[in-house]
């Protein structure tokens, strides 16, 4: 399943998905009618029958809420207006917050709020998992909401609750991956000359979380909140050219093979993160050629990706040091960050 940002006007309304938002919400198809007369769009993700599978409305207001208890004043932030998806257990939740997380900071907006029934305990608790706070209360025709908000930028110490900050005081380094798997690991990060039925509709591409399984020198000295500049190793070209770097992300742990006492048990944690499939993890753990595991959060692609060229001429690495695995200093991450275009409110210091 693919994700792609539609017009309303080309979203069936009959479609048996929305039949729980119209049980919902008092005058929900008048409302969707009216969205598709202003041309306004929405993130859609469809099955292979052209079912759909998720829904997205994002929008910015400005403008005080005083139908909400207690009041929430006027500021400039991101409404999550329609947010649905039909679980399945391949993480579509994580794939839509970092998109509401994304397109708020992509519009330079550092607060998002959303309101949500409280029969719906699964939505409510992922929400709260990835920051969202309780505010208060929303009245209406169809009943009342709960208000939850999330501010991009406060820092709890929490680092799923603070996603997706990065903190340029701890320590950084770029992790190369190889073309075969970076894509399906971030989708968000695809290529403009790859084909969007690269990413499939699994946990490894859904989730925030990603796990990769390696045997790079130095690896292990990685440690909780240090960050990671995820870098596309090239594919045929020139490295100078054709090798990017794409994405930042936050480690979680590190852990070794070895750490697990059966091969379930580390089926059951690399599993859904990983991009290898069931019996390829089998292999690996059978060989234990790969014993290193990174397990971390991806928390924003570079607008712009910053070729080998430019991160050696413009950014100051070392054009001799092991490309697969480098530290970098907190002032060659924040150049990183600028020439990607990643906007400022997201890296602390």
């Amino acid at each position: 399943m693919e994700l792609k940002y539609e017009s309303f006007a080309d979203v069936d309304l009959s479609d048996p998905f929305f039949d729980s938002l119209r049980e919902d919400y008092e005058g929900f198809n008048d409302w969707f009618v009216s969205k598709a007369q202003k041309g306004d769009e929405a993130y859609v993700i469809r099955d292979q029958n052209h079912s759909i599978q998720g829904f997205l409305y994002l929008k910015i207001e400005e403008e005080e809420h005083s139908d909400i208890t207690p009041n929430l004043p006027r500021a400039r932030r991101v409404k999550v207006g329609t947010l649905k998806i039909n679980a399945h257990g391949t993480r579509l939740g994580q794939r839509f917050i970092k998109k509401m997380v994304d397109w708020a900071v992509s519009n330079s907006i550092n607060e998002l709020y959303v309101t949500v029934f409280s029969k719906h305990v699964h939505l409510i608790k992922l929400l709260e998992r990835y920051g969202f706070e309780y505010w208060g209360k929303k009245s209406s025709s169809s009943g009342d909401e709960n208000v939850l908000i999330k501010t991009i930028g406060r820092v709890t110490g929490d680092l799923e609750k603070d996603y997706p900050v990065l903190d340029a005081s701890r320590k950084a380094y770029i992790l190369s991956i190889y073309p075969q798997f970076h894509t399906k690991l971030f989708p968000d990060s695809i290529l403009k000359n790859e084909t969007p039925d690269i990413v499939k509709d699994i946990s490894s591409s859904n989730s925030i979380h990603k796990i990769y399984i390696c045997n790079l020198k130095g690896v292990e000295s990685l440690r909780r909140n240090d960050v990671l500049v995820i870098y596309r190793t090239a594919d045929g070209g020139s490295a100078e050219y054709t090798s990017v770097a794409t994405s930042m992300g936050v480690v979680e742990e590190t852990r070794s093979i070895y750490d697990f006492h059966n091969e379930q048990e580390f089926l059951d944690y690399a599993s859904p993160y990983s991009v290898f499939s069931v019996e390829e993890l089998k292999n690996l753990w059978r060989t234990k050629r790969y014993p290193k595991i990174i397990r971390f959060t991806y928390n924003v692609s570079l607008s712009k990706r910053p070729n080998r060229k430019s991160l050696i001429e413009d950014v100051g690495i070392d054009r001799d040091a092991y490309a697969g695995f480098m530290e970098l200093s907190s002032e060659q991450l924040k150049k990183i960050a600028a020439l990607g275009k990643i906007n400022e409110s997201i890296i602390i210091n």
